[in-house]
């Protein structure tokens, strides 16, 4: 299984739109620092069909270094999560299309 880059993403997208990479880098770039500077706010993004991005708190508890055995304070820190949005599961798990993709598959088949 391959991971899918950055670069990626942008290119798959410029194709799919007619814009150029150069365009969509912007895009991504700046959605990508919206949801980082709504994350560091403690704010939720909720993307529907898709997933949540949420930030939780990790409070303090003593750790152990693996390699001495020493005990290590962790200190609390907020740490970004995402919850897969059920449509999102069932896809991955199934290949099942919902929303504006499944209407792309139905569309393409005829």
């Amino acid at each position: 299984m391959e991971n899918t880059t950055k670069h990626g993403l942008i290119a798959s997208v410029a194709r799919a739109t007619g814009l150029t990479q150069a365009e969509i880098r912007i895009a991504v770039e700046e959605l990508l620092e919206v949801f980082a500077e709504e994350l560091e706010k403690g704010r939720t993004i909720e993307l529907r069909g898709f997933g949540t991005f949420y930030v939780r708190e990790r409070k303090a508890r003593p750790a152990r270094n693996p390699k001495t055995g020493e005990v290590v304070p962790l200190k609390r820190r907020m740490v970004p999560l995402f919850k897969f949005s059920s449509e999102l599961r069932k896809r991955v798990d199934g290949g099942v299309r919902v929303g504006r993709a499944a209407g792309r598959a139905a569309v393409s088949k005829k």
